[in-house]
């Protein structure tokens, strides 16, 4: 099978799969291209409320496919920097799932998303200092928004790899498990999103983000009912049934 990006809709949950295991499925150029317009088409699919970024076999991404950058480093980094925007930009939850290597552009995509739940066998580095790259100033401020500017230099300045459990420390992930139950807690936790308000999950999104113009907007929203219909499920003692669905826009 060549080099691709696999996703399937089941239950709610989008699962996007990188898939190049020849090559510790490393991004090629095409996959870059293919994840923001993937992207937009989930974002507008009204059966999708969270989205779970993974990889093929025991590897989440190795990072860009050297070979990529043979022709143009600048080229291939903003293939890159335009698909991890893509990703920050989901209106929905989005999560990663990482087992083994998560380096360099791998690194950059599981930092895009908003929770990271990782196998304790997991590893993570940023590289760009083994090749002379810079690192794009917008990946680094996401890095430093996760686990501050001491840690991220660490990982820029040495291109080392660090374990899931440093990695947990320093806020780059969010859970660890053994890798024989990360599917299990992923799935039940992707459960827990679904079945929760659309609204409060794209507001606090916005706002955890940092956007700070749209507070008219939310307080217009939530009157549309899910605030009502939330009191009236805990009143009641039973589940919510919320109807709020996100705008069917992709990106901006």
């Amino acid at each position: 099978m060549e080099p691709q990006l696999l996703h399937s809709v089941a239950d709610g949950v989008a699962t996007v799969v990188i898939h190049h295991p020849a090559k510790r499925n490393a991004m090629t150029a095409d996959m870059w291209r293919a994840l923001p317009p993937l992207l937009d088409a989930l974002a507008a699919d009204p059966a999708v409320r969270v989205l779970v970024l993974t990889g093929e076999g025991g590897t989440f991404c190795a990072g860009a496919d050297i070979s990529s950058l043979r022709d143009s480093a600048e080229r291939a980094q903003g293939l890159a920097v335009a698909a991890e925007e893509a990703l920050a930009a989901f209106p929905k939850p989005t999560l990663a799932a990482v087992r083994g290597y998560c380096v360099g552009g791998g690194c950059q995509l599981a930092a895009a998303c908003d929770l990271r739940f990782a196998d304790e066998e997991a590893s993570f580095g940023i590289t760009p200092a083994k090749l002379g790259i810079v690192y794009p100033a917008s990946s680094t401020r996401r890095l430093v928004s996760l686990v501050g500017p001491a840690t991220a230099k660490y990982l820029l300045f040495s291109g080392e790899l660090i374990g899931a459990e440093r990695a947990l420390r320093t806020g780059l992930v969010d859970e660890v498990l053994p890798g024989d139950a990360l599917d299990a807690r992923v799935a039940r936790f992707t459960r827990i999103l679904v079945s929760r308000s659309q609204l409060t999950q794209a507001a606090a999104k916005e706002f955890a983000d940092g956007r700070d113009d749209r507070d008219a907007y939310w307080t217009e929203q939530a009157r549309g009912g899910d605030t009502a219909e939330g009191v009236a499920a805990f009143l009641e003692r039973r589940p919510p049934r919320f109807a709020w669905t996100a705008p069917a826009a992709g990106r901006g």
